[in-house]
C-alpha cells in the first residue's frame, strides 16, 4: 500500500532481508521486526522445533498468525520468512498494511550466502540447489504479483546494499510520518 507507514519486505532466503532490513529500519526510524524471531518469541522454541514437531504445515499456521499481529502494527519495517507470501490472506494483508519491497537473490546467491547455514529446515537435505529452484519456481510469481518495488539482487557487501536499497525506497516509497507506536 502506497502511501503507508509501514515497509515490509519479502523475498528468498539469503536476499538481506534481515540485514539490510535492520540498517533500513535505523535509517527510516521504524521498529524492525523479524518474522522468524517474533514466531520464536512467541512459541518460546526455534523455527527448526516447530517443523519438527508441527512440519510446514503447522509452522505456516503460526506464520500466517503472526504475520497478522505483525503487519497490524504502524511504523514498522517487517522482514518476513521467505515463505510467508505462500499463505493468501498473508498476501493480503501485507499489501493491505504496507509497502512492499521484493529483495532478489539468485540461486547462486543464495548458494553462497546459505552456504554454512544449516539452521533452515526447508534447505535440509542433499541437493539445496534444486531446493532453492523449486521454491524460486513456486515463490517468485508470488513476490512479483505483491511487490510494489524489485530490487535485484548484488554480490555487495551489506552497507552497499544498504545504500542501493534506500535510494530505490526512497525514490518509490510514499511515506506516512507520524510519531511511532508505542
Amino acid at each position: 500500500m502506497n502511501p503507508s507507514s509501514n515497509l515490509f519486505l519479502v523475498g528468498p532466503s539469503g536476499a538481506g532481508k534481515t540485514s539490510i532490513g535492520r540498517r533500513l529500519a535505523a535509517h527510516y526510524g521504524l521498529d524492525f521486526l523479524d518474522l522468524d524471531r517474533e514466531i520464536e518469541e512467541h512459541t518460546g522454541v526455534d523455527v527448526s522445533t516447530i517443523f519438527e514437531i508441527e512440519g510446514e504445515a503447522g509452522f505456516r499456521a503460526r506464520e500466517a498468525a503472526i504475520l497478522d499481529e505483525c503487519s497490524g502494527r504502524t511504523h514498522v519495517l517487517l522482514a518476513t520468512g521467505a515463505g510467508a507470501v505462500l499463505d493468501p490472506q498473508s498476501r493480503r494483508l501485507l499489501r493491505q498494511r504496507g509497502f512492499v519491497v521484493w529483495l532478489q537473490a539468485s540461486v547462486e546467491q543464495q548458494l553462497k550466502r546459505l552456504q554454512r547455514d544449516r539452521a533452515r529446515p526447508l534447505l535440509a537435505g542433499v541437493d539445496r540447489r534444486q531446493r532453492l529452484e523449486d521454491m524460486a519456481a513456486r515463490r517468485n510469481p508470488l513476490y512479483a504479483e505483491l511487490a510494489e518495488l524489485v530490487i535485484p539482487g548484488h554480490q555487495e557487501r551489506p552497507q552497499r546494499a544498504f545504500n542501493r536499497c534506500r535510494v530505490r525506497i526512497d525514490a518509490a516509497w510514499q511515506r506516512i510520518s507520524g510519531e511511532p507506536a508505542a
